[in-house]
């Protein structure tokens, strides 16, 4: 069967799309399979094979070998297969050229459609391939138009999407527009591959100081961790591995140019450089500037850390809509409370007053108990004779005898288990953020006392306070 000049259309497709010859020659093979089947019928089984001496596509037929032939389409006489091939035997199989097909157009327009879809599901594996070897990096592209919202973006050999939520807020694009964007997914679809971009992902922060930092480009400051509200305000951890250099300054840049490179691709947006600290106390302090921090309590167990602070810091603390204090505890991983240190001395006072209702507790135990973190009735009762006894340096059956009474007054509803009313606090849990290679908190043995090192901390900070 005569295809014209099939050998230029391989080698033009392969030039043009990209596309090997080998999957355009089996594309073409498995459309006129598909073709003889429909022409012969779909009981025969057929082989189809391109000739790159001859430039065309050659058709099988396979046909079993038998001595009387009941069904002529897929057997044939020993005779007749002898006169084909004189070593075959009855049994065998036989594969019997077919001359002249006697494609018509139509058969050839449907060969022609099968290998346009074939060669097209390669170029879509193609660039599936590429862009997911991409995925996670910054990539540049041209604005082309708005769909329900989103930008769709040429990126050249494909197109991408930048859906609306990805967009920084505020920010205005028009056709021919350059647009810079994080590589976040690539999905494989019907349509072929979605390629989807961000900018509001911290990640697109962390690629862009990667990109104006050569020191972080070859690792002398690494990126711990970063937090954004996208177009308002950012933070982000860095750390240097050779103690002579700033990883802030080296940030910063000389007259603050590679920061500022960075905050104009934002849109803007604030950025605040923190210095990484292996200690976690010292690290909140640095997330939290420019607030001035009184003292930390951390608890590792629960991921959250309660931070003091003067009446005239708390604003500070918090920031504008509490923007401060929550894009620090997504950079830290630790959700954080603020309290005035004057909210904290009536906390602490009511501790103690809500401890003195259970009898055998004095004034001395009951200020003792609250500055080791005992902070309510719930904290008492689910801590062990033990543990008490050692807070309070009592005898494990007095402990005991105050754990029973503390029991027994919650039964008959002259305790509670918790302090009535909301405790005032400011708080912020720790959204996921982009981590670099922060180490998480390492997990506590088995069998710690509930009285851990951030209550044994919580007691040491505690003690600055008179409590009367």
């Amino acid at each position: 069967m005569n295809f014209s000049e099939l050998g230029k259309v391989i080698e033009i497709l392969g030039k043009d799309r990209g596309i090997k010859r080998e999957i355009i020659i089996k594309a073409i093979e498995q459309a006129f399979l598909v073709t003889a089947r429909k022409k012969f019928g779909i009981q025969g089984e057929y082989e189809t094979r391109y000739n790159e001496g001859d430039d065309d596509v050659e058709i099988f037929q396979y046909k079993n070998v038998v001595e009387d032939v009941r069904d002529g389409i897929i057997e044939i006489s020993l005779n007749d297969a002898k006169g084909l091939d004189e070593e075959v035997e009855i049994g065998d199989q036989l594969g019997i050229k077919i001359e002249n097909p006697n494609f018509t157009r139509v058969d050839v327009q449907t060969a022609r459609q099968i290998i346009f879809q074939k060669v097209r599901d390669a170029e879509r594996e193609i660039l599936f391939a590429e862009f997911q070897h991409r995925q996670g990096d910054l990539i540049t592209g041209i604005a082309r138009r708005y769909e329900r919202g989103n930008i769709i973006v040429d990126l050249g050999k494909a197109d991408a999407v930048l859906s609306r939520k990805e967009i920084i807020p505020g920010e205005a694009f028009k056709p021919g527009d350059r647009i810079q964007a994080f590589l976040t997914e690539v999905v494989m679809t019907n349509r072929g591959p979605e390629i989807r971009l961000s900018r509001t992902t911290p990640m697109f922060l962390v690629k862009l100081f990667e990109l104006e930092v050569p020191e972080i480009q070859d690792g002398t400051i690494e990126i711990k961790s970063a937090a954004r509200e996208p177009g308002q305000r950012a933070k982000i951890a860095v750390r240097s591995v050779d103690k002579d250099i700033d990883p802030v300054g080296a940030c910063v840049g000389m007259k603050g140019s590679r920061v500022q490179n960075v905050v104009n691709e934002l849109q803007g947006e604030k950025i605040d450089i923190v210095k990484w600290h292996d200690d976690l106390q010292t690290f909140a302090t640095a997330a939290l500037a420019p607030a001035d921090i009184q003292n930390i309590q951390i608890d590792h167990d629960q991921h959250s850390m309660d931070v003091v602070v003067e009446e005239d810091q708390l604003s500070l603390a918090i920031g504008r809509r509490g923007q401060n204090v929550r894009l620090a505890a997504m950079l830290s991983g630790y959700k954080i409370n603020i309290i005035s240190k004057s909210k904290l001395h009536e906390k602490i006072q009511k501790a103690v007053e809500n401890l003195l209702q259970i009898p055998s507790i004095s004034d001395a135990m009951a200020q003792v108990l609250v500055q080791s973190g005992v902070m309510a009735i719930g904290d008492l009762v689910a801590a062990s004779a033990e543990e008490i006894a050692g807070l309070v340096e009592i005898e494990e059956s007095a402990a005991q005898t105050v754990i029973e009474e503390a029991t027994k007054m919650i039964e008959e509803g002259s305790l509670e288990l918790q302090p009535d009313g909301e405790e005032e606090l400011v708080s912020a849990s720790a959204v996921p953020a982009y981590k670099g290679i922060l180490d998480s908190a390492s997990d506590d043995e088995e069998g710690q006392s509930k009285f851990s090192d951030a209550e044994k901390r919580l007691r040491e900070e505690l003690a600055a306070f008179k409590i009367k």
